[in-house]
């Protein structure tokens, strides 16, 4: 049996990974484990790990390397994941998102300085505390850099890290466990803002405006600012498709597709509503015209990756129009600003051979898009990384902040995923790859933690002043969630899963979202954790190196 032993007790990269898979598979399979309708998910990954704190004779050598590559992989493609979509958030309610954040951490730093005199717990070790209870290493990173500029060596505020670290990872899921079992309604589990929407609205309208007769529709769409596609056209018992030149006539009736919020426009516009329901999932289109079809094509050739719509000139190569544009799970209308993104699936009305012809130019080739692009996420982890080493002074602070391996990596993935297309690079991923690649990260990740944090847990407790400080870590950690979690909820017209990833990322806390994201249906919380990260671990390690300034 001497070779078992060698698996577990040899430290080698062999032992690392026999380790970690175990810790996985563990952990994972308690995940699924419920206990009064709450189970841990994920999150069991780290748990069995600190519960068990496998006793072989080393940690494994290349654990701090895996975990490390694990947490960037899983923050990056986290932001790859919700970039498309992360600055149209604060348009909407991203800002909302980061006020809410800034309110867990407001309520945690007076909670810090106020346990310090109750406590009676020098800053030098309260700050720490606090990094621990917010699990932010880079803004432990900041504090010890402002404690070695004060004359302070820093190893207390390291040390009360390594106590409160464990507990406040977990910290996290039990104050949401405690806010889901007392304060949720049913209601609030019901998803308001899906990430799964529809933006655009179909409608039927007549042409009795007399001021659009004789007009073509580039002068009617270039004379509004509201935006809008006539995707054909019903002229007695001819069908049409319109194009640019099109003549408008009296008693034209038109299918139009707009905007939701201009959708009351149409009707003034045009002077006349049909009333018919054009938005049911029902609705069999190529059904509606024996002489038009309509076909979903999906944009597969990465040389049209970026452009804008207008630029492929469909309609006038090929006498088709483009209705809408389905990205993922949201809907969009197709004007000819509309920025493409490979992977986009466009849906056409035309003549079928007409649409064979355009289907020729954009691609449609539903087999390249299940190849994932490996190659473009290495490079993305690589200058997320990069961006994260960059040192950022900012006034009154003596000692550059970094954004570290997870802020960085996090930015680099929103900014790539938004801005990739305009700069004709494929960020494409499956929506399954996306999530294999972010559960794997996150699950190795966590496990490489709590066998990190597990090795020295109960030898540091027992010290004297050990359980004050993890005491004092677990208030910082759970009152603070608790006190906004639910004044968010009763003040706010958010779902429970949009709290969830607010009070996740203003923890800077993936385990957690971990736990939200298995129990809960729905992206919500992945868009606000993403929206809240970045802005909330960056003040978060200003606000370290704040305390010790002035407390130390």
């Amino acid at each position: 049996m001497n070779w078992i032993n060698g698996l577990f007790n040899i430290p080698s990269a062999l032992q690392a990974v026999v380790i970690l898979s175990l810790i996985c598979a563990i952990g994972l399979t308690l995940g699924k484990i419920r206990l009064g309708g709450i189970s841990l998910g994920i999150a069991s990954s780290s748990s069995s790990a600190l519960r068990g704190q496998l006793r072989v004779a080393d940690r494994p050598p290349d654990a701090h390397l895996l975990r490390d590559v694990r947490l960037v992989l899983f923050v990056y493609t986290l932001g790859l994941h919700v970039g498309p979509n992360f600055f149209g958030s604060f348009r909407q309610e991203g800002t909302m998102f980061n006020l809410w954040s800034l309110g867990v951490i407001l309520v945690g730093t007076a909670m810090a300085v106020a346990l310090t005199y109750i406590m009676g717990i020098p800053m030098s070790a309260m700050v720490g505390i606090l990094c621990g209870a917010t699990t932010n290493t880079p803004a432990l990173g900041a504090a010890e850099q402002a404690l070695a500029h004060v004359g302070n060596s820093g190893g207390e505020a390291a040390l009360a890290t390594a106590v409160t670290y464990p507990l406040g990872v977990v910290g996290v899921i039990f104050a949401m466990i405690f806010i889901r079992k007392f304060f949720v309604r049913p209601a609030d589990l019901e998803l308001r803002h899906d990430a799964e929407e529809d933006y655009t609205y179909i409608g039927q309208f007549v042409v009795v405006n007399p001021a659009l007769v004789g007009k073509t529709v580039a002068e009617i769409v270039q004379g509004t600012h509201l935006k809008f596609i006539i995707s054909r056209i019903w002229r007695n018992k001819e069908v049409l498709v319109p194009k640019g030149e099109t003549v408008l006539k009296e008693n034209d009736n038109l299918l139009v597709i707009t905007n939701k919020d201009e959708a009351a426009g149409m009707e003034i516009l045009f002077g006349k509503q049909v009333t018919r329901d054009w938005n049911k999932e029902q609705i069999d289109w190529n059904h509606i015209d024996s002489h038009l079809e309509s076909r979903i094509i999906v944009l597969s050739k990465p040389g049209l990756n970026g452009k804008r719509l207008g630029q492929l000139h469909l309609r006038d190569m090929y006498g088709v129009n483009v209705s809408r544009v389905l990205r993922g799970d949201i809907k969009l209308l197709a004007t000819e600003r509309l920025v493409l993104r490979y992977g986009d699936r466009l849906t056409i009305i035309g003549k079928p051979g007409a649409i064979d012809h355009a289907e020729h130019y954009l691609g449609n080739s539903v087999k390249t898009l299940n190849e994932p692009n490996i190659s473009s996420i290495f490079l993305g982890m690589m200058l997320g990384l990069a961006l994260g080493t960059i040192p950022l002074s900012l006034p009154g602070m003596d000692a550059p902040i970094r954004l570290g391996i997870a802020g960085g990596p996090i930015m680099m993935g929103i900014i790539v995923g938004a801005f990739g297309p305009r700069l004709h690079i494929v960020s494409y991923t499956t929506r399954s790859a996306s999530l294999m690649l972010r559960k794997l990260g996150l699950a190795l990740y966590l496990a490489c933690l709590g066998l990190d944090a597990g090795k020295d847990f109960l030898s540091t407790v027992i010290r004297p002043e050990g359980l004050l400080w993890v005491g004092a870590g677990f208030l910082l950690t759970v009152v603070p969630i608790v006190i906004v979690g639910i004044v968010a909820l009763r003040t706010r017209k958010f779902d429970f899963g949009t709290v969830c990833g607010i009070l996740c990322g203003s923890m800077a806390n993936p385990m957690a979202l971990g736990y939200a994201n298995d129990t809960l249906k729905g992206e919500t919380g992945n868009i606000s954790y993403a929206a809240v990260y970045p802005l909330g671990m960056f003040i978060r390690v200003i606000i370290a190196q704040v305390l010790v300034m002035f407390f130390v």
